[in-house]
């Protein structure tokens, strides 16, 4: 009789989508590896605190607190029972033939896997402001952790500035934990939010939960904001310029900045396991290509933020469909997904209504002034992007060779955008035109102590 081995399926990422992949498949009798960066299960938007931690759920994660404790019960019990294996703090740094090389604790493993899903997420999308090197200046989603797993502030009187729903739930979360924050800094003007009414209103109770957190912040939120300089003394950041939607100038001081605008799809995994690419010009970045249920090819999937921008109910829906795609192509039973499909397309037409209302701000990322950092990881400033466009004819990785944007720490996760968009206005071309860099390991920091084994 021929023993027939289970298939090898690891899940990358222990967010919504990795957990209900995860759920789906050890339902349909498999044993799936899920390796997460976090100490335990939940992603950056259900993150949680260290143990012992005072605050409630219902305080870390507001109307959210239900679907989040759900999501931590179902995936510890799993783990709990041996019907999974979960790999905590630990990073894959890179991926070849069917392997994943895996950075933990311990050192460096490999994984083989005969399937992969990929359920990596995002991360802020930031763009470059006069002086946004200077200490004391953070994304929003720094902010935002470093509240949720410290119950902390990071500065004594904030600013934020960006745009998109996550400025405002920042906001009201700093506000709501007693913080002072001075301004929430929309480059959104009211008109460009009320052009996607409609797409909005395609999610009525998510939409109204934003204009409540809104009405929290009261006069502090200004829409329609021109951002001119972050100032900043030997200390680091000392104030903020900027003008309002009727163009007067305005000074708020401050030590601490946040700023973000929306997300960008975390997608050097998926880049580097060969998943092709289109470039999506409302969402004006690079995204994984891939079928309505998350097939990217060679056995790969994709699930999440780090392909669709649908925030964490989508995600979680993406991680089932992905986990179903899955089974469907080993030969085995899976559950219908008609549902799930009908729900993803709804959020996705919420999810371009988001992107309509609260734009990239490509005008004010052009029009930065020579002497402005691009890339805070190698100091690469405006002026050298721009002169990178006119010796390397306008593509992202010769740009990137001559002017090193995006060869630091980061790897361009938080430089490449506001990069492609300066070579694009330099050479006279659209940002599809330019491309986007290529993905390389490690894709996070690796000590070499972590490769170097006895022997």
């Amino acid at each position: 009789m021929i023993e027939t081995r289970a298939p090898r399926i690891a899940i990358v990422g222990a967010g919504p989508a990795g957990i209900r992949a995860a759920a789906t498949l050890v339902d349909a009798g498999l044993h799936p590896v899920v390796i997460d960066e976090g100490h335990s299960a939940g992603g950056q938007i259900y993150r949680r605190p260290p143990a012992g931690f005072t605050r409630t759920p219902e305080q870390l994660y507001g109307p959210e607190a239900t679907k989040a404790r759900a999501l931590h019960v179902l995936f510890d019990k799993l783990a709990e029972e041996g019907r999974l294996t979960h790999c905590t703090r630990s990073s894959v740094i890179a991926t070849h033939k069917d392997r994943l090389h895996v950075l933990g604790e311990g050192g460096v493993q490999v994984i083989s896997y005969d399937r992969l899903i990929l359920a990596t997420g995002a991360s802020d999308r930031v763009a470059p402001v006069p002086g946004w090197q200077s200490a004391g200046v953070y994304s929003l989603g720094a902010a935002q952790i470093a509240l949720k797993a410290q119950g902390v502030a990071l500065g004594r009187r904030i600013v934020l500035i960006g745009s998109g729903p996550l400025l405002t739930l920042v906001g009201a979360q700093l506000v709501k934990a007693g913080a002072d924050v001075a301004a929430v800094l929309d480059t959104s003007s009211w008109r460009q939010q009320l052009q996607a009414f409609w797409q909005l209103a395609s999610r009525p109770v998510v939409a109204l939960r934003g204009l409540v957190l809104r009405a929290r912040l009261g006069d502090r939120y200004h829409a329609g904001v021109t951002l001119e300089r972050i100032e900043a003394n030997t200390s680091g950041v000392a104030a903020l310029r900027w003008r309002d939607a009727g163009g007067r100038e305005r000074l708020t001081p401050c030590d601490m900045i946040g700023m973000g605008w929306h997300l960008r799809a975390e997608t050097h995994l998926a880049d580097l396991t060969g998943c092709a690419f289109i470039y999506d010009e409302q969402w004006r970045q690079w995204l994984p290509k891939t079928d309505e249920m998350g097939r990217a090819g060679n056995g790969v999937y994709l699930a999440g933020d780090g392909v669709r921008l649908l925030g964490a109910d989508g995600a979680e829906i993406a991680g089932r469909l992905a986990a179903v795609a899955c089974l469907s192509d080993l030969g085995r039973p899976a559950p219908p997904v008609s549902a799930d499909l009908r729900k993803l397309a709804r959020l996705e037409r919420f999810a371009r209504g988001l992107a309509c209302a609260f734009p990239w701000p490509d005008e004010m990322v052009r029009a930065l002034p020579d002497d402005a950092i691009v890339c805070r990881c190698e100091n690469v400033s405006a002026k050298a992007v721009r002169e990178s466009a006119d010796f390397g004819g306008g593509e992202a990785n010769r740009m990137k060779s001559l002017s090193r944007v995006g060869m630091g720490r980061c790897q361009g996760r938080y430089c490449q955008l506001a990069a492609v968009e300066l070579v694009a206005a330099q050479a006279g071309c659209a940002p599809d035109a330019v491309g986007r860099f290529r993905g390389q390991a490690p894709v996070r920091p690796a000590p070499i102590a972590a490769f170097l084994r006895d022997g």
